[in-house]
C-alpha cells in the first residue's frame, strides 16, 4: 500500500480483502489500521474503488467515507488505458453451486442485513463464527468445479458488458484465460487469495501484469 499503490492512478479492491467483515461499526486494532492506510492513501490522491467479495459483503458506505473509498455495483465497467473492461468479485458467476447463489441471496437482502447490523457485536461474532463453520463443512463436500465459474455465465456478463477483458478474484485460482467470444480474443483474468502470498494485477498503458508474491517480497 504504501509503497506500490501511492504511485498509482488507481486502485481497485474486488472484494474478500478481510476473511470476514462483520460490520462497519468494527472498532477492534486491525480494522482501525486498515482504515488509516485506506484514508492515507486516498488523502495522498489515488481514487481507491471496492466491490464487496462474499466475505466482506457488510463493507458499507460509513467504511468507504471514513476512509475516502467508493463503493461499486457488483458487476463494473471500467476503463483501463483506453480499453474496457468489466470487473467483479467472481462470485455471481459460479451459478452451478446453486446452494450458495442461494445462501448469497438471502445474506443480501437489505432488511436482513439492516437487522444484523444492529444487533450486538459479541452476537454477531457468534453468528459469524457459525456461519463460517458451516461454510467451510459444505465446501469438504462440493467438488472444485462446481465451486468454479461458468462459461456460459463469462460469456453472457462480458456480452451484456460490450468487453473482451474481464478481471475478478473469488475462485482463489490465480490465472489468464484467453478464449474467443463472438470471433474475438477474449481475455479473463482471475485474481489469487492473500493467505500465504499477495495476488495482484498491475496495469499500465502497455501491459497487464498478474504477479504472485511472498509477502516477503517487494512488489516490483
Amino acid at each position: 500500500m504504501r509503497s506500490e499503490a501511492i504511485h498509482a492512478d488507481a486502485l481497485y479492491v474486488l472484494g474478500d480483502l478481510f476473511e470476514f467483515w462483520i460490520g462497519d461499526d468494527d472498532n477492534t486494532p486491525f480494522a482501525s489500521q486498515i482504515r488509516n492506510e485506506f484514508k492515507a492513501l486516498t488523502d495522498s490522491g489515488v481514487p481507491t474503488f471496492f466491490i464487496q467479495g462474499n466475505r466482506d459483503f457488510l463493507l458499507g458506505k460509513r467504511f468507504c467515507k471514513e476512509t475516502g473509498m467508493t463503493l461499486l455495483d457488483d458487476v463494473c465497467t471500467i476503463d483501463l488505458y483506453g480499453q474496457k473492461a468489466v470487473i467483479l468479485h467472481g462470485d455471481t458467476l459460479c451459478i452451478d453451486d446453486v446452494k450458495y447463489q442461494e445462501f448469497r441471496k438471502t445474506v443480501h437482502k437489505p432488511w436482513l442485513q439492516w437487522l444484523f447490523n444492529r444487533i450486538p457485536w459479541f452476537v454477531k461474532k457468534r453468528i459469524v463464527a457459525k456461519v463460517q463453520s458451516d461454510i467451510r463443512d459444505d465446501k469438504q463436500t462440493k467438488s472444485l468445479d462446481i465451486m468454479d465459474v461458468n462459461q456460459g455465465e463469462v460469456e453472457r456478463v462480458m456480452s451484456q458488458n460490450c468487453v473482451n477483458l474481464m478481471i475478478h478474484g473469488h475462485t482463489h485460482r490465480p490465472n489468464t484465460h484467453i478464449f474467443e467470444l463472438n470471433g474475438v480474443k477474449t481475455t479473463r483474468i482471475v485474481l489469487g487469495d492473500w493467505y500465504s502470498q499477495g495476488s495482484v494485477l498491475k496495469v499500465d498503458s502497455d501491459n497487464f501484469d498478474l504477479q504472485t508474491r511472498p509477502f516477503d517480497t517487494e512488489l516490483k
